[in-house]
């Protein structure tokens, strides 16, 4: 079991056992398995929020030129003009297909950072487990 005290980690029961070098690459393990969950949840985040974006952009091409136009701004609903918001929504959609792309390479780095670890973790764990 791993608990904090003090800022400090602490291990108990079987971890206690394990060799140091062991133990750190368990709690690096762990850190990346926790980062990669950040990540996902950001991936998750801007992927819905593209989506929305699409089907914004997609409603104001179907609109007239001349087409009132309303935009969010906090509670209020601001009166603008079709190729101001168009011109926004893109500026916006780019902007997060680069962040999309950033966390997909992160997500592909992350995964690889673990799967690298994992083989380390049974290669150190194999030995202990035979009798």
């Amino acid at each position: 079991m791993i608990s904090c005290a003090d800022g400090r980690i602490e291990l108990s029961g079987e971890l206690a056992k394990l060799p140091p070098q062991v133990r750190e690459r368990l709690l690096r393990l762990q850190q990346l398995q926790q980062t990669l969950q950040s990540v996902l949840s950001q991936k998750q985040q801007v992927e819905l929020e593209l989506t929305e974006i699409e089907q914004a952009l997609s409603e104001l091409q179907k609109a007239a030129e001349d087409a009132v136009i309303y935009k969010s701004a906090g509670s209020l609903l601001i009166r603008t003009d079709k190729a101001k918001v168009t011109a926004d929504l893109n500026e916006r959609k780019e902007l997060l297909n680069m962040r999309a792309s950033v966390l997909g390479k992160q997500e592909e780095r992350l995964r690889s950072q673990m799967k690298e670890l994992q083989a380390k973790l049974q290669q150190d764990l194999s030995p202990l487990s035979s009798p």
